[in-house]
């Protein structure tokens, strides 16, 4: 199991939007993330910056990468198309932030 924290920016003024879609997130959303491997997700939100928390097994590229492979996904990567200014890095991937320190 990795944990894996990422980081979106959410388009300023659209901060309320983006807690109301997900507010109403899809339950085939979530089975999707599940059937990948991905546990324990969170997202927190301090202005227009998004702090996402994940356990994915066995590690966050094939678990992502899984969920990435889904119509549901793309369907609701699209519907984000307006409300995200920044969810991916210039190589495609997550905006990782480094693990530091953990305690068990």
């Amino acid at each position: 199991m990795q944990r894996v924290c990422f980081l979106m920016t959410v388009i300023a003024g659209r901060e309320e939007e983006y807690q109301r879609r997900h507010d109403e997130i899809w339950p085939e959303l979530l089975t999707a993330l599940r059937e990948a491997g991905v546990r324990n997700y969170s997202l927190f939100r301090r202005g227009t910056t998004v702090i996402a928390y994940a356990e994915c097994e066995p590690d966050a590229a094939t678990a992502f990468g899984k969920v990435g492979a889904t119509e549901v996904n793309a369907r609701w990567s699209a519907w984000f198309e307006d409300v995200l200014a920044e969810r991916m890095g210039a190589d495609g991937g997550l905006i990782e932030a480094a693990e530091v320190w953990h305690m068990d």
